[in-house]
This record gives structure tokens, C-alpha cells and sequence, in this order.
């Protein structure tokens, strides 16, 4: 088991390495203030680095593609990631997704990669270039959400978080299938998809999309609910590289 866990912000990357306890280190093969931390699995049975790579998708595609390549350099501690996950907290679509509950992707869709026209919103396929989806294993999706109570959904990648009833409408308008939003997953999947490497995304919602209340938000909440839920993942973790990593 090798994995990079790409997270926003410290907090978020902090409450991924609780979940494997005092096992967390500063990785030796990245250099010094990247963020990367990295923790032993139970066992001896691999790594997960941990790198809070920044928000939104620019950022989060940028440093999860340093970190890949950086796994490839010479050294001994150079070994390819076997998956890569977008983790953190996000906005959740009620009912779907209440606050304090998770969502793993079937889906990372990015929502609003296209074209604004008279006609409204045209995504970036429907304009003949680029692609505004990327497709998590199947079975890891099920292992995933069966290990940790997670709804399995689309997660929608977005450059401005939801502020809005109408634009909280409008999203689930044009995708019925989505439970969650946040601002990373695509630029992740983006990255892993140049190496070929399988893309995980799970969320942790904080507060409901929508009109924007701070007052209403609970991210101790999610965020707990984070180290949780990969404190469930790591024998999913374990066991899900010697699997079948098609979309099947």
C-alpha cells in the first residue's frame, strides 16, 4: 500500500494522519516545508503520504503532481503511489449529504469547467475539447463507502464554493446525482490521470450548500468525522491494491 492523500489546508491533512495515531513522520524524500507528512501502515504493510496541497483545483493539481513525480526520483524511498486520494471537508446537498456525514465519489465531476452561453452553462465536453469527469474503481467506491457509512455520489469540483440557494438549485438541476461540492478533487483526478494512477475522493460535510452561514458550519465536526473515516479506510487500504483496479 502506497498512497498520497492530497488535502486543502494543515488542518485537513492533520486530521487524516490522526487516524493512523503516533505513526505519523515528516516523509524524508520530499523536501523540507512541501507539507508532505508521511504515516506507516499498521503492520509494515506500506505508506500513506499526507500533503495539504492547497485550495482549489489549480493548486491541488500542481502539488499532486509534484508529489507523484517526486516519488519516482531516485532514492531509497522512491516507489510509485498506488492510488491517490482527494480527501477534506466540503459542502454537503441536503438531504442527501447532512452535515457531519460522508461521501465518497463515484464521480469527480468538475461543475463549472465550460462555457457560459446565451443558452446557459455548456461544460468543457459538450465544447469538443478536454473532459469534465473522472471515474474512481468501482470496487474501491463500494469498499470505500461499505467500510465508512459513506454515501457513494458524485462530488462536484468547483472554483467558487456555493453561496447561493438559486446556484445550490442550479447544480443539482444540472447534476442530479451529486451529494457533495468542494474545490480540489478534479485538479487531483487530473494529475493522477497523467500517471495512470487510480484517484479516490472522499468528503466530509460541514455545512449544508447553499446560502452562505458561518454560524451553521460545524468543521470540528467534519473534520473529526474525517479521521474517522480513514481510521476505517486503512484495511480497505491494505487490501484493495492486490484487487482488480478496473472500473469494474
Amino acid at each position: 500500500m502506497r498512497v498520497l492523500v492530497v488535502t486543502a489546508v494543515p488542518a485537513e491533512r492533520d486530521a487524516v494522519t490522526r487516524a493512523f495515531g503516533d505513526g505519523g513522520r515528516t516523509s524524508s524524500h520530499h523536501a523540507p516545508g512541501t507539507g508532505f507528512h508521511r504515516v506507516d501502515a499498521p503492520g509494515g504493510a506500506g505508506f500513506v503520504d499526507v500533503l495539504a496541497g492547497g485550495a482549489g483545483p489549480a493548486a491541488a493539481a500542481a502539488a499532486t503532481a509534484f508529489g507523484l513525480a517526486a516519488a519516482h526520483r531516485p532514492g531509497p524511498d522512491a516507489a510509485p503511489y498506488d492510488l491517490v486520494v482527494s480527501a477534506g471537508i466540503g459542502g454537503g446537498f441536503a438531504p442527501a449529504a447532512p452535515v457531519g456525514s460522508l461521501v465518497v465519489s463515484d464521480r469527480i465531476v468538475a461543475a463549472d469547467l465550460g462555457a457560459q452561453t446565451p443558452d446557459g452553462f455548456v461544460p468543457v465536453t459538450a465544447l469538443g475539447f478536454g473532459r469534465d469527469v473522472h471515474l474512481p474503481p468501482r470496487s474501491l467506491v463500494r469498499e470505500a463507502a461499505a467500510a465508512t457509512g459513506a454515501l457513494a455520489a458524485d462530488i462536484l469540483t468547483v472554483s467558487t464554493v456555493t453561496g447561493s440557494a438559486e446556484r445550490a438549485a442550479a447544480l443539482r438541476a444540472a447534476h442530479p446525482r451529486a451529494a457533495a461540492e468542494a474545490m480540489e478533487g478534479f485538479g487531483v483526478a487530473e494529475a493522477a490521470e497523467r500517471t495512470g494512477t487510480p484517484v479516490l475522493e472522499i468528503r466530509a460535510v460541514s455545512n449544508a450548500v447553499g446560502p452562505r452561514d458561518r454560524d451553521a458550519w460545524r468543521i470540528g465536526d467534519a473534520l473529526a468525522a474525517l479521521t474517522g473515516a480513514f481510521g476505517k479506510l486503512v484495511p480497505v487500504l491494505e487490501g484493495w491494491p492486490h484487487h482488480d483496479r478496473n472500473n469494474v
